[in-house]
């Protein structure tokens, strides 16, 4: 990657989803010297078959899981916004939370999943788009204009991203080399054990999908996005 940024945030909806998409850019930037940290919307808490299990102590289980990778990873921070899972709208609190979060933070790079629905039923889960839509809608104007959400006037001042990088598959403008951050990738992902029957499967589906990328590019291993410069002025 071309481009360097003193601070990075992650936008998600669900506690994995990170190290499922983009966990080997977010190595790599981390690794690079940037300032990375997650913002997840939803707290996971319908991701389970186990009739034993509460949405309660899912929740619980998950935010756990969650702050593993993240440190394998080299993220800082990870602040969970505690929706619930499979019920997030695009409402008022959702967008004033995520602007909060943006002028808290002050990222200049900002990476989102897909806010298009794709062939890829499991990528295009009504969470990551929803996520992906509400935080694009922060990202400008919301965070960058001080009229909006005058309550969190003084404290978060106005900011304005530079970047956003969405998830894409096909056709990406973006195609960033994950080769040296695989197996921290892997790794990763492999934290979230209330969500993995096997773990080998898994791993050697995080790399394989990885690798198909790759090979499309003359790379070991990939991970893509389309990329958003945002435009000063309104």
């Amino acid at each position: 990657m071309a481009d360097t940024f003193e601070r990075v945030m992650v936008i998600v909806a669900h506690p994995d989803d990170a190290e499922s998409w983009v966990g080997g850019t977010v190595a790599k930037l981390a690794r690079e010297g940037e300032t990375v940290s997650y913002v997840i919307v939803t707290n996971g808490d319908k991701g389970s078959a186990d009739r034993s299990m509460s949405p309660h102590a899912l929740a619980r289980i998950r935010a756990e899981e969650q702050r593993e990778p993240a440190a394998i990873l080299g993220v800082r921070h990870v602040e969970f916004l505690g929706y619930p899972d499979g019920d997030v709208e695009d409402t008022r609190a959702l967008r004033l939370d995520i602007t909060r979060e943006l002028r808290r933070v002050r990222p200049e790079l900002v990476i989102l999943q897909n806010p298009h629905r794709t062939y890829n039923l499991g990528a295009s889960h009504r969470d990551h788009r929803i996520v992906a839509g509400v935080a694009l809608d922060c990202v400008y104007p919301l965070a960058c204009t001080r009229l909006a959400f005058p309550e969190l006037l003084p404290d978060y001042e106005p900011h304005r991203v530079r970047e956003v990088y969405l998830t894409q598959w096909d056709n990406p403008q973006l195609v960033v080399d994950i080769s040296s951050t695989i197996d921290l990738k892997a790794k990763a992902f492999a934290c979230h054990r209330s969500q993995i029957a096997d773990p080998r499967a898994v791993a050697a589906s995080v790399r394989e999908r990885a690798a198909e990328l790759g090979r499309k590019f003359g790379l070991a291993y990939a991970e893509s996005f389309e990329r958003v410069v945002v435009e000063v002025g309104r």
